[in-house]
């Protein structure tokens, strides 16, 4: 049987190997260990030890300088200055708990919900993207009365213990649980790319028709709509509209994740679920909305919120706090007054067409896709087989690390390069990655 290899398995370092390294880094390799028990985790063949980051780049404590391309969560960019301001006099003003009144909180609030499409317009805001994802489960369940939920074959949506049930990339040994049922990703290399959306509708409502027979009654569909951990599948806008009228059709709800491809990533629209002209009823957001300060929030339909809070209650001490305000309006601004949504549409499409071009003269570059400045590279060991080949993407990854490029894997059987730099990385950037990418290639050949 397949086994898919889980998120915390790929590229990591292996931590019996802290011999090898500079004495300076494995001394730092072995105060982890001993503090941080044996199963943490780092990435690369020679882990990084880094010491500061700016815009695009990370700077080693040996003072080499890393382009990062990998690093969603600075959307954009490293210890941007307005950001560090912003919270940095916030900080100095006041931070507390959210059941007080505090304009600032409510102005953030007004102009994040104003990016999204009319019905969502409630908010309910947490400290982290798994925070969010475990609310909008509860909110499923509490106005559907069903338990039951779909998720992709390799999804991953947190780490709380509800949400790492419907996390099948998550490091959890446990078995699947039997409210928790998946559909094959949206596989646009290996099957017809233009009946992506037929299958995927298909293969819900057919996971929907499973759990009716099993006395499960469904509650929702969540998916990130690049599908990200899945290998990066966003295909063509609007193939998610049919699995949408699925889901609503059997009275359930439609979560968008939106820690991955929101916030302007996709280029084409500030939300991945936009690029399919889709409103979902709720869309989880996570730490890129602050630029990596911890902050969360799932902005949600006002009938369903209603609905729920007439059952439950609740409350999250610091989601929302005038700090992570600051922070998340900082970004807001950012994003509109360096035009970085324009800067990832134009950017990533240069970006895939020339790893195209790169990619062409070997054998194992299968398929460059992607949107905006979220980009999969499939690597396989022949382009007629399509067969994924995860030591060659380890050996790339390795390789680009080597020339001071850092980029990460994903995909089920753990072969695909994910690309997915801050939003400030430019076609200067793009080049240099280029260079590098040329390079890992010859080597790892």
């Amino acid at each position: 049987m397949d086994v898919p290899p889980k998120i915390l398995e790929l590229n990591a370092f292996d931590m019996n190997a802290a011999a090898n390294l500079a004495p300076e880094v494995t001394s730092l390799v072995e105060r982890r260990k001993r503090t941080f028990g044996p199963t943490s985790m780092l990435f690369y063949e020679r882990p990084l030890n880094l010491v500061r980051g700016e815009g695009v780049w990370l700077h080693d404590a040996d003072g080499t300088r890393y382009l990062d391309a990998y690093n969603n969560v600075p959307s954009v960019g490293h210890c941007h200055p307005r950001v560090v301001e912003a919270v940095s006099r916030q900080f100095g003003t006041l931070n507390t708990h959210t059941r007080y009144l505090y304009d600032s909180i409510y102005t953030y609030a007004e102009r994040l919900l104003g990016t999204m499409p009319g019905p969502l317009s409630n908010i309910v805001f947490t400290c982290t993207g798994s925070e969010s994802a475990d609310f909008a489960l509860r909110v499923a369940r509490a106005v559907t009365g069903g338990t039951g939920f779909i998720v992709t074959d390799n999804a991953y949506h947190g780490n709380t213990s509800a949400v790492t049930e419907i996390s099948p990339s998550s490091a959890s040994a446990e078995p699947r649980p039997p409210h928790v049922f998946v559909v094959p990703a949206p596989d646009t290399y290996r099957g017809d790319a233009a009946s992506v959306g037929e299958r995927l509708a298909s293969d819900v409502g057919a996971a929907i028709g499973e759990m009716t027979a099993k006395g499960i009654k469904f509650a929702a569909f969540i998916a990130d709509s690049i599908f990200s951990s899945d290998g990066v599948f966003p295909g063509e806008p609007g193939f998610l509209a049919g699995v949408a009228a699925v889901v609503r059709q059997a009275g359930g709800v439609y979560i968008a994740d939106e820690v991955q491809p929101g916030f302007g990533r996709t280029g084409e629209k500030m939300w991945g679920f936009d690029r399919h002209g889709l409103v979902p009823d709720m869309v989880v957001m996570g730490k890129p909305m602050g630029n990596g300060f911890p902050m969360g929030g799932v902005a949600i339909k006002p009938d369903l919120l209603e609905a729920f809070g007439s059952r439950s209650g609740y409350f999250n001490t610091f989601g929302g706090n005038p700090v992570a305000a600051a922070a998340g309006l900082a970004v807001l601004d950012v994003l509109k007054s360096e035009g970085l949504q324009e800067n990832s549409f134009e950017t990533g499409a240069y970006l895939r067409s020339e790893l195209r071009i790169a990619g062409s003269e070997g054998g194992c570059v299968g398929d460059v896709r992607g949107a905006g400045l979220y980009i999969g590279v499939d690597i396989v060991k022949d382009r007629q087989s399509q067969e994924p080949d995860r030591q060659m993407a380890e050996k790339i990854v390795n390789g680009m690390r080597n020339r001071n490029i850092l980029i990460g894997i994903a995909g089920r059987h753990g072969n695909i390069l994910k690309i997915r730099p801050p939003l400030c990385f430019t076609r200067e950037h793009a080049d240099i990655f280029l260079d590098g990418f040329k390079g890992a290639l010859d080597s790892a050949s």
